[in-house]
């Protein structure tokens, strides 16, 4: 168990993952949260808190600072490298404000069209100087400490989770982003350079050391990346709340923290996924920081709660011994287990001596000693069915007289709970179940299988485990005769032979046989989720994808460009129904942009208007000519009300 090494209270609630901790005047740290009720307040307990500008005095070591709006991003870093102290930037779903709160002054004030989901700081890309950059409803934009833009692109979907790190090992660090399409993307400078799919909305992303990083996903799965290369994850009921990297053992290696909605506090080795140390608080966690608290020239883990609780953790080598000493009472009781088992089985053993082989058993016998025949086995197999309408069945399927009594199926992504159990009615039970697979998205998922076989009558079940795999573009059947062509296409050139292209194929369609080609590859894919599409390659290396659906087209080209290892790839694209769709978006921003400029002017005239008459309103008022006075009035309300109803209607 953690034991903290402080613990205070602060008497406000605090919005889940939006908690930073900054040294506002370059020395002492101040833990900075944004509260439920669109306040940002900052606690510094080593010296008192300032009035001024924005901030405002609650108590001795808190300052209020009023924004007016619903915080949605909250970080605190060093914007100018000349002044040697963090600046507070706030998001909220319009605008950007970067706050000194040293000097009790706005930095800059920016307006976010696309809104503030995520904010992080740093260097990115061949800018000099840091960026704040700002993740919102698909784009991406870094600004520095003048407020400048210096830095913006678009990422796939609304962007949950940022984070820097130095994914390639090139000294530089690189922009990590999760967003609710459930991609990881890796951006140097605007290039995407690679791209992780997982099966949720990725809300937390924290950098670990080197090229490995710590995810969090909406469902809550939390593990560890190197790269593109998962180490490790694991699933719990509960909900990420907050991640974090910090060294609690003092091994010199980070321990990857996660904080749940439960209160639970956990600390995971980042290698091996192994609880190191764990913690529970009050109620749900809603950040985690470290810094210098205690100014004694140690970090501390800073763990805050929804309901204001903090509490500290410091890194402690006394730590790793107790964590190695109960590593050995763990492997002591693992060798246990192990030798029970083992006992356990040997008695099974000898008690089956004492009977005839199971072959030479009567049918009662089989089935009161719960004996299958010898040799019996379990298959799982993917195939593709084209009726009563196209999709992916596994089927499950047993030899001898034995029966499938329930499949169950772990596989994650596939299925609400990431897990599916079949049971057969009583009055059909035979050796083969058969079941439907519609996946939902394009990712490779592993399908883990446990059949339960028996023979009829017997109430003791044999349990087969079975894997299977399904690739990432199991959803598209190879069709025999080209479905209706498309209108757009994409076309490109690689220098790889048709032979390798096909063994891509291969590795990433669910075929029914392996292609095979020499001179030309044409297939024609049936999507199960609606719309088709065909892939042709000549001997040429020229690539032709036809296909409605651009993303579809991205992410064949993504995969491909990957598997190949082409790092810059030129393509043409003719796309007639989105070009349309762009000209008539295009046309009706136009149109707005008109109407705007009409009910600006209309709103200029009217202003004139009602200013010119305001002041005879106010000449009859000093005159006492009260038809005049009322007359203008009415003529003021009348103004304005048609102006309203003019606003509304355009």
């Amino acid at each position: 168990m953690l034991v903290p090494i402080f613990s205070l209270k602060i008497k406000h609630k605090v919005h889940p993952r939006l908690v930073t901790v900054g040294k506002y005047d370059g020395l002492h740290p101040c833990l900075t949260c944004a509260t439920t009720a669109s306040k940002v307040f900052v606690h510094n307990p080593h010296s008192p808190a300032i009035a001024g500008g924005r901030m405002a005095v609650q108590d001795s070591d808190i300052s209020l600072l009023s924004v007016n709006q619903s915080v949605s991003g909250l970080v605190a870093g060093q914007l100018d490298k000349n002044k040697k102290r963090d600046i507070l930037c706030i998001g909220t779903q319009t605008n950007l404000l970067a706050y000194d709160v040293h000097d009790n002054t706005d930095l800059f004030y920016k307006e976010v069209p696309d809104g503030v989901n995520s904010l992080v700081i740093g260097n990115v890309a061949n800018i000099d100087q840091p960026l704040a950059i700002a993740g919102g409803n698909c784009t991406l934009m870094g600004f520095d400490a003048d407020g400048e833009d210096k830095f913006w692109t678009v990422t796939g979907d609304i962007v949950c989770s940022l984070a820097l790190a130095d994914f390639n090992n090139d000294g530089q660090d690189e922009l990590i982003v999760g967003s609710e399409d459930f991609d990881i993307r890796v951006f140097q400078g605007e290039e995407i350079i690679s791209e992780m799919t997982e099966t949720e909305a990725v809300t937390g992303l924290c950098r670990i050391s080197g090229s490995r990083f710590g995810y969090a996903l909406a469902n809550g799965t939390v593990g560890v990346y190197d790269r593109t290369a998962r180490y490790w994850r694991i699933k719990s009921k509960n909900q990420v709340m907050a991640i974090h990297s910090f060294d609690l053992d003092g091994d010199g290696v980070e321990e990857l923290v996660t904080g749940w909605s439960n209160g639970k506090i956990d600390a995971r080795s980042n290698s091996t996924g192994e609880v190191i140390f764990k913690d529970n608080m009050t109620s749900a966690v809603a950040g985690m920081v470290d810094a210098d608290y205690r100014l004694d020239g140690k970090d501390q883990l800073i763990c805050c709660s929804v309901d204001g609780e903090v509490r500290g953790y410091q890194g402690d080598q006394s730590r790793r011994r107790i964590v190695e000493a109960n590593r050995a009472m763990d492997d002591v009781k693992d060798l246990n287990m192990t030798k029970q088992n083992l006992l356990l089985e040997l008695q099974n053993y000898e008690r089956e001596k004492e009977f005839v082989k199971p072959h030479q058993l009567t049918s009662t016998e089989k089935i009161n000693e719960a004996a299958i025949p010898v040799g019996s086995t379990a298959n799982a197999e993917l195939i593709i069915a084209q009726s009563p309408d196209p999709h992916i069945q596994l089927v499950v399927t047993s030899t001898n007289d034995t029966i499938v009594r329930m499949v169950v199926i772990f596989a994650e992504g596939l299925f609400e709970g990431e897990s599916h159990v079949v049971h057969p009615p009583q009055n059909n039970l035979s050796n083969k179940i058969t079941l439907p697979l519609y996946p939902p998205k394009d990712i490779p998922v592993e399908l883990h299988t446990q059949a339960f076989i028996s023979l009829p009558g017997s109430c003791s079940f044999h349990v087969f485990e079975l894997s299977n795999y399904l690739p990432r573009f199991s959803s598209y059947l190879p069709m025999s005769r080209p479905p209706k062509m498309p209108e757009s296409r994409i076309t490109f050139s690689v220098v790889e032979r048709v032979q390798r292209v096909a063994i891509w194929f291969n590795e990433n369609f669910l075929l029914k046989q392996e292609l095979t080609c020499d001179d030309l590859l044409e297939v024609h894919l049936l999507a199960l989720r609606g719309g088709d599409c065909s892939f042709k390659m000549d001997q040429s290396g020229q690539i032709e994808i036809t296909t409605d659906n651009l993303e579809l087209a991205g992410d064949f080209i993504q995969s491909l460009a990957s598997f190949l290892n082409l790092e810059h790839l030129q393509t043409t694209a003719h796309i007639p129904m989105h070009l349309k769709r762009l000209e008539e978006l295009i046309e009706t921003v136009d149109n707005l942009h008109v109407v705007t400029q009409k009910l600006a002017a209309e709103m200029t005239d009217h202003s004139n208007l009602i200013r010119s008459l305001v002041v005879r309103a106010e000449d009859a008022r000093l005159q006492e000519d009260m038809y005049i006075f009322i007359t203008v009035s009415h003529t003021i309300v009348y103004l304005c009300h048609c102006y309203c109803l003019n606003l509304v209607l355009n």
